[in-house]
């Protein structure tokens, strides 16, 4: 397994956002700024590396029936941590993302990650595949967010660069701006990846 290929498969040629289209609600509902985006990433993909490790480890122990119930069980005990541990040390991240933090639970990509990866493979690869898929989703988050930020009210993690009478787009602050940016970078995500693979020899 070559860490450089699943680095790339999961930031650009399988982004979960800009490819695979998971996890759109907190795509669109948390990335007014880049800042919320960057959490909301992180607390992801803490979610996603830990439940993939349980998952792996304890497989061969779920029955087939409640499979599904199973790994809900084990997402929801990360995301409650998650929950806790950002109330505690990080109350003002918390209070920006809000509901979505618990909406975690039902984030397609961890217990489609889970599924269709860590139920059948070992710690390792199940380790490998949780990291590059939550920095893949940490990094879409935080450019839509940036983006946004950046377009909408000229500044970035909070840091103010254009003079205060200066115009900026109101428009990408507000919940229609998530879409556009989002389907701005999309295609350009898929266009670099397109350009990506019809360089490579075959």
């Amino acid at each position: 397994m070559s860490l450089t290929k699943e680095f790339i498969r999961g930031v650009i040629k399988e982004n979960p956002v800009f490819v695979l289209l998971l996890g759109m609600c907190p795509t669109l509902g948390v990335t007014g700024s880049a800042e919320n985006g960057l959490g909301m990433g992180l607390a992801t993909l803490a979610v996603l590396v830990s439940s993939n490790i349980v998952i792996a480890l304890i497989k061969n122990f779920i029955p087939d029936k409640v499979r599904i119930p199973a790994f809900i069980i084990v997402i929801a005990s990360f995301v409650t941590i998650v929950e806790l541990s950002m109330e505690a040390f990080l109350p003002d991240l918390f209070e920006a993302l809000g509901l979505f933090i618990p909406l975690i639970v039902v984030n397609c990509l961890i217990l489609g990650r889970a599924e269709a990866f860590a139920s059948k493979n070992g710690v390792y690869k199940s380790i490998i595949d949780g990291l590059v898929m939550g920095l893949g989703f940490t990094f879409a988050l935080t450019l839509l967010g940036a983006t946004r930020e950046i377009l909408g009210s000229g500044a970035i993690f909070g840091f103010k660069f254009v003079a205060k009478d200066a115009t900026t787009m109101l428009l990408f602050i507000l919940p229609p701006g998530a879409f556009i940016a989002l389907g701005f970078l999309t295609a350009f995500i898929n266009k670099l990846s397109t350009k990506k693979s019809s360089a490579q020899p075959k």
